[in-house]
């Protein structure tokens, strides 16, 4: 595989970049970008000009990670040509939120073949369920390392927008197929952050609706928790997500909260919390939230990779930990880059979920809160 790389800044008009791209015959494009730039006049042609073979595929973020670090309003590009492995791209609207599995399942019945490595995703990020669009996807391909994130619109929670050759849409989901025996696929997710206070029990919610904690109403509970925050409300929740917790009461998920509703004492995340579980509040610091980035990379490193190829890393990160670390949200880029090595490109996004399997390649799953890394590279020998 081979790829290149290019930056535009805020203030740099996608027309400004040079007439010949650095890898004009590549057969991917990864776009990552804000909102406003995706909205750029002439935004799609000038990268269909530019790479008439690819595929183009990307989506809005919260901040776009590069090996520089992290940048707002910028446009990072990513050309790749996978030379000895083969792609099939598929995209397919979201017509309602009620049918993200069954819209995950049928995106996995167009990508089922033998050979398939992984499964790479960008979606919507404010109208899909992303927990029930994983697991539709996992269901159908069970054993596939599946990655990738929901779309962000720089935590605004209004609208975000995916690239298609040259459609920008909303409302759909892109999927990548990775085919052959070179391919290489695998990943890592690790989040950073510490529980307090005491186990409360999910006793009403629907999917990723929580009603109850406790037998008690959830969202005046949840304000309780977090105090002067509470004014603050639905984005300052991205500071005190959830863990679901699991029998020997380590942390199985993270979750993000992404509204609240003031009518019902409700609180919707950004992936399902069932009814019965544990869940425990959580908080985080900048040292804690770079410490699970570099556990994310390492986790690739225990797997059979070489370092030695080239190789990218689509780091897929919580808009809510670049709040956290605020100025510092660099570092945990910086400490992926030194553990995969000068060799790995680095590209990504700030989302409003991730999806990733992490440890065990087989079981994929909606995380928040969560680095998460798609490792992709290429066997040349």
């Amino acid at each position: 595989m081979k790829f290149k790389q290019e930056h535009l800044p805020d203030k740099m008009a996608i027309g400004k970049l040079p007439s010949q791209s650095p890898l004009p015959e590549a057969n991917w494009v990864l776009v990552f970008g804000s909102v406003k730039r995706f909205k750029e006049r002439g935004f799609t042609k000038a990268l269909q000009k530019r790479y008439p073979s690819a595929q183009i595929i990307g989506c809005t973020t919260s901040g776009e990670i590069t090996d520089g670090g992290v940048h707002d309003d910028s446009v990072h590009i990513t050309a790749m040509l996978w030379e000895r492995s083969s792609l099939k791209f598929i995209v397919k609207p979201i017509n309602s939120m009620a049918q993200s599995h069954a819209l995950g399942a049928l995106i996995a019945s167009d990508l089922v073949q033998d050979d398939l490595k992984g499964v790479f995703v960008l979606s919507d990020g404010l109208n899909v369920n992303g927990s029930e669009l994983v697991e539709g996807i996992q269901e159908v391909l069970p054993d596939i390392p599946i990655t990738g994130g929901l779309a962000g619109d720089n935590a605004n929670f209004s609208q975000t927008y995916l690239l298609n050759n040259d459609q920008v849409h909303d409302r759909v989901v892109i999927a990548v197929g990775i085919y052959g025996e070179n391919a290489v696929v695998t990943s890592g997710a690790l989040g950073g952050w510490k529980p307090y206070g005491p186990p409360r029990k999910i006793t009403r919610a629907v999917k990723n609706i929580v009603y109850e904690l406790d037998g008690k109403p959830a969202l005046p509970l949840y304000k309780m928790y977090i105090g002067y925050y509470a004014n603050q409300l639905p984005a300052s929740g991205l500071n005190f997500p959830f863990a679901i917790m699991s029998e020997d009461k380590s942390i199985t998920v993270i979750r993000t909260l992404l509204a609240v509703d003031e009518n019902d004492n409700s609180l919707t995340f950004a992936g399902n919390v069932n009814e019965g579980s544990t869940v425990r509040f959580l908080k985080s610091d900048h040292d804690m939230l770079v410490n699970g980035a570099s556990d994310a990379a390492r986790q690739i490193l225990d797997k059979d990779i070489n370092l030695n190829d080239k190789a990218l890393a689509i780091c897929v990160s919580c808009v809510g930990r670049k709040l956290v670390m605020e100025e510092q949200v660099s570092d945990e880029v910086f400490a992926v880059q030194r553990l995969l090595g000068v060799q790995t490109g680095i590209t990504g996004f700030y989302s409003n979920g991730e999806i990733c399997s992490g440890e065990d390649d087989g079981h994929s799953l909606l995380h928040n809160q969560t680095m998460t890394i798609a490792y992709l590279s290429e066997h040349m020998n």
